[in-house]
């Protein structure tokens, strides 16, 4: 379980779909009875807690849907991209099925001024054009065969190399399952997209303290 600063105030938390009910538990042991308002619960104390669907689970109006909802059987399409790097995958619950990892160079930036600047520039753009290519057309081979499996789409990484693969026309019924949910993970690599996978299917809630 990790948590992080939320934007307002609060912070979020992300809780394993099966430790979701022990979380609720340890809520109330800290900070009292707590009554129910849909997704949102607020303890005796002041605190409160606003719970958000994971990815794949249509359909929760409240707490008890959820509760029943976030550990059933979900099958996620991960896309993780960074600079040159790629990594896709298909989960199935915990488990990662399928996956391809691809690494394509892409130049840094340059601090040399004048037509050598220009010059780097163009070759830097041309690089993440062709590493946006490949990357979409390692999605294609990956998640395509298997997009009437995926309950969602699941996108982390560099938020605007991950919407250039998405854009490629090809890719549109993936596009069209994305969730909301972006993961920040580190160069995509094999272990980075299996740990991607609990981040993927995690419960998370913003916690406000009183």
């Amino acid at each position: 379980m990790s948590a992080r600063p939320a934007a307002g105030g609060g912070r979020w938390v992300d809780v394993d779909p099966s430790r979701l009910k022990r979380w609720l538990e340890n809520f109330a042991t800290r900070h009292g009875a707590y009554t129910t308002d849909g997704l949102t619960v607020t303890a005796s104390d002041g605190a409160a807690a606003t719970f958000e669907a994971p990815p794949g689970a249509a359909d929760v109006p409240d707490l008890a849907a959820l509760l029943l909802t976030a550990t059933a059987p979900r099958t996620l399409g991960l896309l993780l991209a960074r600079k040159g790097a790629v990594a896709v995958g298909v989960a199935a619950g915990t488990e990662l099925t399928v996956s391809k990892v691809d690494t394509h160079y892409v130049q840094g930036r340059t601090a040399a001024g004048g037509w050598s600047q220009q010059r780097f520039a163009r070759r830097r753009a041309n690089q993440a054009k062709a590493a946006t290519a490949d990357g979409a057309g390692i999605a294609g081979r990956v998640l395509l065969p298997r997009v009437r499996e995926l309950d969602a789409l699941v996108a982390g990484g560099d938020r605007s190399a991950a919407d250039a693969i998405l854009a490629a026309r090809d890719l549109a019924p993936l596009a069209a399952l994305r969730a909301d949910r972006f993961l920040d993970v580190p160069e995509p690599r094999h272990a980075v997209l299996v740990s991607a996978i609990a981040a993927a299917r995690a419960v998370r809630v913003l916690v406000r303290d009183p």
